[in-house]
């Protein structure tokens, strides 16, 4: 099983090959005490446009997004949504039913290398074990809000961290994550790698 240790109270990757940007974050127990309150910022230049992404994302206990409030700016202006989700698997963007996102129990930034760490914690998975993990999946530019069928595969550690082998089918990319003892992302091929 897969045990990490509490998170930093902020991090922050460098974006590369995919798009050239920063992303830094801050990590905050909810005002529960029991859940997280993730607050966090990416800036990018990405096939010849620039855009930001501020996120502010709440988890329960158990590691489910419960809310997730995404604001873009870019050439064509700013623009925001709201996710919420019942912990059960049921969404709502912007106010209104997400039936396309049934099932589900986390968010995924396409801005974030982040976000991948919300499916680790909530699975906790033994070496060789692996599991789906569909998100609720945020476009960077327009902030649409698509179903994202992955899966994670819990591979041998590396180091002091641990491996899991990450496919999302719809793009064709398959690649190993490696995590540091806390389960934040140190490296995404072709995405992003740890810079603090």
């Amino acid at each position: 099983m897969t045990t990490f240790v509490p998170l930093p109270a902020s991090a922050a990757w460098t974006h590369e090959h995919a798009r050239q940007g920063f992303e830094v974050v801050y990590f905050r127990r909810s005002g529960d005490g029991h859940g997280q309150h993730i607050v966090g910022c990416t800036t990018a230049a990405e096939s010849g446009l620039t855009w930001t992404v501020d996120f502010d994302i709440t988890l329960d206990a158990d590691w489910l997004t419960r809310r997730a409030v995404v604001t873009g700016r870019s050439e064509a202006g700013t623009r925001s949504t709201v996710l919420q989700a019942d912990g059960a698997g049921r969404w709502r963007v912007d106010g209104a039913p997400a039936p396309h996102l049934d099932g589900i129990l986390d968010v995924d930034l396409e801005s974030s290398a982040m976000t991948n760490t919300l499916p680790v914690h909530r699975f906790q998975l033994a070496v060789g074990a692996s599991a789906a993990a569909p998100a609720a999946y945020v476009r960077a530019l327009d902030l649409t809000v698509e179903r994202l069928e992955q899966t994670y595969r819990r591979v041998a550690d590396e180091g002091s961290g641990q491996a899991f082998d990450y496919s999302a089918e719809v793009f064709d990319f398959r690649c190993r994550l490696l995590y540091d003892e806390s389960g934040l992302v140190l490296s995404y091929p072709g995405i992003a790698t740890r810079a603090t």
